[in-house]
């Protein structure tokens, strides 16, 4: 069907992630067309993005092309294409091509990294949001033993030796024990002038303790956990300062070949488009409806959103039950019936991996540590990857390397041709 003969609802979703993929599969049997746009041509498997970094899968294993996931959808169609901005009376959402008619928009366009008003930092300190982040930190953490092996003097053998990486969230907890286990083990016998397993991995976190969100006896275990693999952890003292050389703490400086951002969130910038006060990240306030104030006709999901009445966690099971929260809404009204109850977050746990042999999980009031937890974590993240395919070349990877230690994505790429 052409652009000009649709007489149907249009429903415009923007942002292929998790809420939005959920809320257009929530749609497929609905009398509606649908408009999926989304800046990239796939959607990414964000909670083993950490892995591409650290050589352990390749981006492939990770992603897949939106338009091969909504291949069997024929009320859908998708557009690659960058939303620079919404218009509520006119009811179009603009892209570089032009406006995009809508008569219900679904803003699912999650968050980039937040540098608490240091965006200076962000050359030195890249984050981890999508898949050129990730090539990116491998190409900078391999790049740093190459550069070590050939370096002139034990002083910057030992500074492109440590790697600090800041945030004691789930992304710094696990990226931190990913590379150290990659220097440790992976790469402790491809050298011959340097000794990797002497590289030197620190956590910075500005908090009290690691994983916040998880309870108090599991961050002590995942501090514990970390030591264990030789990651020094640094409590109560904030980043104050980033650059080439390296990363200040107040006084203390530690020079570092390679800084890695885990540490904070910026929203899109929807709250603008929409002309509202966002929160401290710049996240668009919500009601239970997924509303935000005086838009009734647009729905804000996963990252880009915060509840005003019960704050959820930023994860992908939360932006996965609001798309379809979203989708039954839209359904429901187009066929006039009574909306469902608000929306209520039905509890997923919570999970990080501590290298390749332990993991926690807080789940109410049960908690898991360990080797344990680490199995109950591979078979979730396992479980939730989007095909057959990738669950099986995933589970595959992760075994042999369980076996061997041994990372099958050690490439080093985009460099520029000297």
């Amino acid at each position: 069907m052409s652009r000009t003969e649709r007489t149907r609802p249009q429903v415009v979703i923007v942002g292929a992630g998790f809420g939005g993929l959920a809320a257009a599969k929530g749609l497929a049997a609905a009398p509606v067309d649908i408009t999926l746009i989304d800046r990239q041509n796939h959607h990414l498997f964000q909670p083993l993005l950490y892995q591409v970094a650290t050589a352990g899968l390749s981006p492939a294993e990770i992603a897949w092309p939106i338009r091969h996931l909504v291949r069997q959808q024929r009320n859908t169609r998708v557009l690659m294409g960058e939303v620079t901005g919404v218009d509520p009376v006119r009811k179009v959402v603009m892209l570089g091509d032009g406006p995009v008619a809508y008569d219900w928009l679904v803003l699912a366009t999650g968050v980039t990294h937040g540098y608490f008003g240091h965006d200076e930092w962000a050359a030195d300190a890249p984050g981890l949001k999508d898949l050129d982040d990730a090539t990116g930190i491998r190409r900078r953490l391999l790049l740093a033993f190459e550069r070590a092996e050939m370096a002139s003097s034990p002083d910057l053998c030992a500074r492109l030796l440590t790697i600090a990486i800041v945030g004691g969230g789930p992304t710094g907890v696990e990226m931190a024990g990913a590379v150290a286990e990659l220097a440790r083990r992976a790469l402790a016998r491809d050298f011959r002038e340097i000794d990797p397993r002497k590289t030197r991995v620190l956590l910075l976190e500005a908090g009290p303790r690691l994983l916040p969100g998880f309870p108090e006896q599991l961050s002590r275990y995942t501090a514990q956990a970390l030591d264990r693999l030789g990651v020094e952890v640094r409590l109560g003292k904030a980043v104050t300062r980033c650059n080439a050389d390296g990363i200040a703490l107040g006084d203390e400086v530690i020079e570092a070949g390679t800084i890695i951002w885990a540490a904070g969130v910026k929203a899109s910038p929807a709250a603008r488009w929409l002309g509202v006060t966002g929160d401290r990240a710049g996240r668009v306030p919500v009601g239970p409806d997924l509303r935000p104030r005086g838009h009734d006709d647009i729905y804000v999901i996963g990252d880009t959103a915060v509840l005003l009445d019960k704050p959820a966690p930023g994860t992908a099971p939360v932006a996965k039950q609001q798309g379809a929260y979203v989708a039954r809404v839209i359904e429901t009204r187009i066929g006039g019936k009574d909306e469902p109850p608000p929306f209520i977050y039905r509890d997923r746990g919570l999970l990080a991996t501590i290298g390749r042999k332990a993991a926690v999980i807080a789940y109410k009031r049960i908690q898991l540590k360990g080797r344990l937890a680490w199995w109950l974590w591979g078979a979730a993240h396992i479980y939730f990857l989007v095909n057959l395919r990738n669950r099986v070349i995933v589970m595959t990877q992760w075994l042999w390397s369980y076996l061997v230690f041994e990372r099958g994505a050690r490439l080093i790429t985009g460099l520029k041709r000297q």
